[in-house]
This record gives structure tokens, C-alpha cells and sequence, in this order.
């Protein structure tokens, strides 16, 4: 990552189809220390997008260096127990574990 410059990361996740439902209404209320622990992280501009029909996230985020926004995450208790109560929506793993982002080949300014 060059100084001073934005990351833009990009990523899929996969839903178990029958608790898509379930999914958007967990989201409704998002904990406000999971919320403070993203912006300490360094998730900036963070957005969820779901394909209704079958389930697929894209997650859309900003940071100055996405690993280390990662790492500091991973760090926290808040996230530990976000996660351990999301990866009952997901057809496999936990939602962290699984983000691999994408690779950003155009972007108009």
C-alpha cells in the first residue's frame, strides 16, 4: 500500500439461503461497540449489499491498509463475539475468516 493512499477492498460472502431473512434483521441493530470498533480499526465507508434471490454479500469498505484493519479487528472481544453469532448465516466458515477480497482492476474517479 503506497502512503497516504485509500484501499479500496471489495468482497463476496455466501448466505445460507433460508436465513437471509434472519440476516437482514440482525443487521437492523448493529452493536454500538462492534460500530466504534470498526472506525478504531480503520473501516471506513464500510457497506453491506445483498442479492436478495440467493444470498450473495458484497461487502465494500475503505482503509489505509486493509491486513493490518484486519488484524486490529480480530484483536477485539466485540468482534470475536460478532462473529461467533453471524456464522450461523453463512454456508461456510465464520463471515471473517472467508473475506477474500477482490481485485480492483478500473476505477473512475
Amino acid at each position: 500500500m503506497t502512503a497516504g493512499r485509500t484501499e479500496r477492498v471489495c468482497f463476496l460472502l455466501q448466505l445460507r439461503r433460508d436465513r437471509i431473512a434472519d440476516y437482514l434483521q440482525a443487521h437492523q441493530t448493529v452493536w454500538p461497540e462492534m460500530l466504534a470498533a470498526l472506525h478504531d480499526a480503520g473501516w471506513r465507508n464500510y457497506s453491506l449489499f445483498v442479492r436478495p434471490e440467493d444470498g450473495l454479500v458484497v461487502g465494500y469498505l475503505e482503509t489505509d491498509d486493509f491486513a493490518a484493519a484486519q488484524q486490529r479487528m480480530a484483536r477485539t472481544d466485540v468482534n470475536t463475539r460478532w462473529q461467533a453469532g453471524m456464522a450461523e448465516y453463512f454456508e461456510a466458515g465464520t463471515p471473517d475468516a472467508d473475506i477474500r477480497p477482490l481485485t480492483e482492476y478500473f476505477h473512475l474517479v
